[in-house]
């Protein structure tokens, strides 16, 4: 039966991979452009990434340790960016992390629950 700490970090895991679909679908068709340029948008992108950020939060570290490629505290800090510092977030930024750094959390969460023991 796994820990009360692995369960906490498989659902950390699995909210992060539901997060990170609803950003592939609402960014799916869109260039930079259009993606700065639509509001709501940027807005539920945002959010999403926000809610990953807090998500990261609770993956336990024996996870961030088999997974050194993902910039762990970056992902963790970023929320308070996006909470606290909102009028400076870089939509250009938000655009990259996306489309670059996004996919490598996906495939780092995926290969996680596919270690876990059904629950």
């Amino acid at each position: 039966m796994p820990s009360r700490s692995s369960e906490r970090s498989l659902d950390a895991l699995q909210d992060i991979i539901t997060n990170a679909s609803r950003i592939r679908r609402f960014v799916t068709g869109y260039t930079l452009d259009m993606f700065i340029a639509d509001d709501r948008t940027h807005l539920a992108v945002v959010r999403c990434l926000e809610i990953i950020s807090e998500a990261s939060r609770r993956i336990g570290a024996d996870v961030r340790d088999r997974h050194p490629n993902i910039p762990w505290r970056q992902v963790m800090d970023a929320g308070n960016v996006y909470r606290h510092m909102y009028d400076g977030v870089s939509l250009d930024i938000v655009w990259l992390t996306v489309h670059d750094e996004l996919p490598i959390l996906i495939a780092a969460a995926e290969a996680e629950l596919g270690r876990a023991p059904d629950r």
